[in-house]
């Protein structure tokens, strides 16, 4: 398997690390082959939340391979994501532009239910963990609900723990930016269990 290779660029006013092409990143078995919008089979909850197929649980790496913030190293954790007080919020986008980013991804993706409240647009690579906040290749309009669970709220808690390996010292930032970017789903059965808790979540972190 080829490591990832990265290529600088930038994103509005903030630079950015973009992760490279899919070639670089490659998909696991989850979705290869399965981003044919004419297969795609939306059926909907008893509430009338629409449920997404397995395939739409992991992004497009075409559209969405993922983007790095340079600010974020191995090096300045304590002063980033690590630091006590807080991080996300002081480099998180304002909602209007993620929203009118999802509105327009949402029809970028192919997805035939146009409901924003359906999905979350989700950073790919999570602020946490150093991902860029407002490049759209590392955004994406993530659905809730996915079969099996492989919504929205597990990848949430996914990236809960992958930063506290991070800040504990467990894991190198790099490797939890890759496991994240290139299957999320095979990094939640590894380091949290074969089977996702699919509810909405609020974490308290003493880094955040």
């Amino acid at each position: 398997m080829k490591r990832p290779w990265w290529v600088l660029a930038s994103a509005a006013a903030l630079p950015v690390l973009l992760v490279a092409s899919q070639s670089a990143w490659p998909q696991g078995d989850a979705i290869a082959g399965a981003w044919n919008h004419h297969q795609e089979r939306v059926t909907w909850s008893k509430g009338r939340h629409a449920v997404f197929p397995y395939s739409r649980a992991l992004p497009d790496s075409r559209l969405t391979p993922g983007a790095l913030n340079p600010a974020v190293t191995q090096t300045t954790l304590r002063e980033t994501i690590c630091r006590r007080g807080g991080y996300t919020r002081s480099v998180r986008p304002a909602e209007r532009y993620t929203e009118a980013l999802k509105r327009a991804q949402i029809r970028e993706y192919g997805y035939s239910d146009r409901r924003l409240g359906d999905y979350e647009e989700d950073h790919l690579i999570s602020l946490e963990l150093g991902g860029s906040p407002d490049s759209p290749r590392n955004l994406w309009p993530e659905p809730h609900q996915v079969v099996g669970g492989w919504g929205s709220y597990a990848k949430d808690r996914l990236e809960n723990r992958l930063h506290w390996m991070v800040c504990h010292r467990r894991i190198t930032l790099s490797r939890a930016q890759y496991l994240i970017a290139h299957d999320w789903i095979a990094a939640y059965r590894r380091y949290l269990g074969p089977v996702p808790y699919a509810r909405r979540r609020h974490h308290h972190r003493v880094y955040r």
